[in-house]
């Protein structure tokens, strides 16, 4: 037992093992989720392709290095510092959509939010909204309706008309409908209010899309892509109700499925929210009667 314990005190001892803290674990941490990021951000653009040629070329270079190829090594030197530079332009439209994504997170907002009990629109708006694209793909009135969430849409707004009027199924039929002033182009719905008719929206450059597919459901997918909107889409070739939201597009849904899917993004607050909304309310209530 001496000799074992001499053993190990005396190897234990020449290896260096050194102390954790808890900044080092919480260093461990951000650098896994920004490591995971990152690769999820690869393998979801085109950066995805890019890195795979970026391999194919390093092993060349490592042949080069193994085999002492002077003149190729000498070339890869000159033109690195270019390829660089290279990359990042190619990568530029990537690299700026995962900025703004970036941006749009919002880490803190659930601690500080007051939620309405409606949530950002009401219970009988999406009804209207559901109802519309029904009737409207029954008779195949082409429409493309963007619902708002959080991110600012005032850039596409300004691109249509001005409307700032209540949503009603009768307004959207009759916005969409062939030969009116309004038909044309994407009507954006903030809250409860239809705020513009006409707008242009940014087609999307998915090469994964079908290619039957026209102009308006491009141009929702691409609205998805650029911003948390949810897109509904009514074919005028065959009156097919779709929707385009975070880049994915459904197709073929019903009217229960629309109201399904709008319900999802109107962050109405559950019940137990709603009591302590009321319980908050109630303490302030209390507080001025006094």
């Amino acid at each position: 037992m001496e000799q074992l314990s001499y053993f190990v005190d005396r190897y234990l001892s020449s290896l260096h093992i050194p102390s954790i803290q808890k900044t080092d674990i919480l260093e461990i941490l951000i650098i896994a989720f920004l490591v995971y990021q990152i690769m999820v951000w690869i393998r979801n653009t085109r950066a995805w392709a890019l890195l795979k040629g970026v391999v194919v070329i390093l092993v060349f270079i490592g042949i080069a290095v193994i085999c002492n190829m002077q003149t190729i090594l000498w070339i890869v030197k000159s033109v690195l510092s270019l390829g660089v530079i290279a990359i990042i332009v190619v990568l530029q439209p990537e690299l700026r959509k995962a900025l703004e994504d970036l941006g749009k997170k919002k880490f803190f907002e659930d601690f500080f939010r007051e939620s309405d009990e409606e949530g950002l629109f009401s219970d009988n708006t999406i009804r209207e909204i559901a109802r519309a694209a029904v009737e409207m793909g029954k008779v195949r009135t082409g429409a493309l309706i963007v619902v708002k969430q959080k991110d600012n849409l005032a850039e596409f707004e300004k691109t249509g008309i001005d409307v700032d009027a209540l949503v009603s199924n009768q307004l959207l039929i009759n916005i969409f409908e062939h030969n009116t002033p309004l038909h044309d182009g994407a009507v954006i719905i903030n809250g409860d209010r239809i705020s513009s008719a006409t707008c242009y929206l940014p087609l999307s450059d998915n090469m994964l899309l079908s290619k039957e597919l026209g102009t308006r459901h491009r141009a929702g997918v691409g609205m998805s892509e650029e911003t948390d909107a949810m897109v509904i889409i009514v074919s005028e070739e065959n009156g097919k109700i779709s929707i385009a939201y975070k880049g994915n597009l459904e197709r073929g849904l019903n009217g229960d499925e629309v109201e399904k899917r709008l319900a999802s993004i109107q962050n109405k607050p559950t019940e137990d929210k709603k009591k302590k909304i009321l319980k908050g309310k109630g303490s302030k209530d209390g507080k001025k009667t006094n």
